[in-house]
């Protein structure tokens, strides 16, 4: 049984306690690893080597701390196969996915922030006898939490930014999908990264994530996961004036009007409905067809979820993989059952999946489900799994009550021609994100977040470089 490793200043080290959790394959099923049960302990020591290391990694040139973030992003794209293979054992995904986009994605998001950093300009602004520049300064020693759903994808996408600005960093991955965090600590033991200049503890939410968030010595936390725990950390963060960035829930609208481009449409829609799983907290899970088209579109939509291939990871042929845990697997087909409950018609999908040979993985076919009001709880609460609703929608003015009515406003996507509909549309909705006749087509120079309950901040480009740093105005009178 392998047991993986903390990585706390600079070695990789066993938890204190000595105990481990179990972590499963959800594709059979089955334990085959095990992850450090972490404490405060550990949580200490990362924060004393990281507090250690922050002088000397603060001052170190932009240029050099650029090189080993581009070095640790060239041995991710070296290790591509590997970390496929690890990512998709521990979440469940098709390793074609995990090799097509979360390991190129993690290794993007290194090299993206080496070089943004060397671009980070300061502001001037002259007076008529002085004249007044700022700094950006590191924070200091910083944490990151993230979420189990794209794992390295979006563990790099915290701790690139923090280490680029010059800060030391504690990192918690999800304890359900830890295995490509503990593969790059390897990596950045190979690039030569500083001791104590990143830390992984491993472990519990409650036991970790809670110490990490609550720790004095830590000046920031960014966090991506449910709203629930982003709410308990912005609690604890509030009282002691800590930085927060809190990328959280979504329950995201997918606008479809007749006069779309129907083929991009339908391709694009199974793609945001059921990709890895529907397990994208940008997935459109709510989707409102204009209804001259909408007899067509569910036909169609139906006819080509049907299809969709649900079985092993590892079977190139797979469109959908299995779900990451028992837990949530028994969590999505208890709101499928509630659908039900609330007069939905399941059009197709809504049952368990046993591929021959791995019976006991964690497997649901894609589901539909119509005739559901747009205010019921299906329609209002995150799922967060291969289960999407459809309903017909006459107005603009119709379809965007319905898409504004949750608590929620991450990201959203409506399909038009009509150049004048789609900016209205954009500006009307609440949502830290609008795409336009397209889905998850990512700059990394763009903010990225939500509004009402689904986070508060900016990730991405230059937002993610001022989060974490402090501004310091200098004023020198002529």
């Amino acid at each position: 049984m392998k047991k993986i490793s903390n990585y706390i200043n600079g070695q990789l080290t066993a938890p204190h306690s000595n105990n481990y959790i179990d972590l499963y394959d959800p594709s059979t099923g089955q334990v085959y690893a095990q992850v450090p049960d972490s404490t405060l302990i550990d949580v200490d020591a990362a924060v004393a080597a990281a507090d250690a290391a922050f002088p000397l990694w603060s001052s170190t040139s932009v240029e050099e701390r650029s090189r080993l973030m581009t070095r640790i992003a060239d041995l991710i794209e070296a290790n591509l196969e590997r970390l496929a293979i690890a990512e998709s054992l521990d979440n469940g995904k098709p390793i074609w996915l995990a090799k097509k986009v979360d390991i190129p994605r993690a290794s993007s998001n290194m090299r993206f922030f080496a070089q943004a950093v060397t671009q980070f300009a300061t502001q001037a602004h002259e007076m008529t006898n002085a004249i007044n520049y700022t700094l950006r300064e590191p924070l200091g020693v910083v944490g990151t939490i993230s979420p189990w759903n794209l794992p390295l994808y979006l563990f790099t996408w915290k701790v690139a930014p923090a280490l680029a600005a010059g800060n030391c960093v504690i990192a918690k991955p999800s304890e359900v999908t830890p295995m490509t965090a503990f593969l790059l600590s390897e990596i950045c033991i190979e690039a030569g990264l500083p001791a104590g200049v990143f830390n992984i503890v491993h472990g519990d939410g409650l036991k970790v994530g809670a110490e990490i968030a609550k720790h004095p010595k830590i000046k920031a936390i960014s966090f991506t996961g449910s709203t629930r725990v982003g709410a308990e950390i912005a609690k604890v963060a509030a009282p002691v004036f800590k930085k927060v960035s809190l990328e959280m829930g979504g329950k995201n609208p997918n606008i479809i009007f007749a006069d779309c481009d129907y083929d991009k449409m339908l391709r694009t829609t199974l793609q945001s409905s059921f990709a890895n799983q529907g397990q994208i907290c940008l997935c459109g899970s709510r989707i409102f067809v204009e209804r001259p088209i909408y007899e067509k579109f569910k036909k169609d939509f139906v006819a080509k979820t049907a299809a969709l291939k649900v079985g092993h990871p590892s079977d190139d042929t797979v469109k959908i993989g299995a779900v990451v845990s028992q837990p949530h697997y028994e969590k999505v087909l208890s709101y499928i059952a509630l659908a039900k409950e609330e007069g939905g018609t399941i059009l197709t999908g809504g049952h368990v999946i046993h591929p021959e040979g791995y019976e006991e993985g964690w497997y649901l076919a894609p589901t539909i489900v119509e005739g559901l009001p747009h205010n019921c709880r299906t329609n209002q609460e995150e799922i967060f799994g291969p289960v999407v609703t459809i309903m017909p929608f006459d107005t603009e003015e119709e379809v965007l009550t319905y898409a504004n009515s949750t608590v929620y406003g991450l990201s959203s996507t409506v399909w038009t021609e009509n150049l004048s509909r789609a900016h209205r549309i954009a500006k009307k909705i609440d949502a830290g994100i609008v795409w336009i006749n397209t889905w998850l087509l990512r700059d990394l120079r763009t903010p990225f977040g939500g509004v009402k309950n689904s986070g508060v901040g900016r990730e991405g480009g230059f937002e993610a470089l001022r989060f974490f740093t402090e501004s310091k105005n200098v004023c020198i009178q002529f």
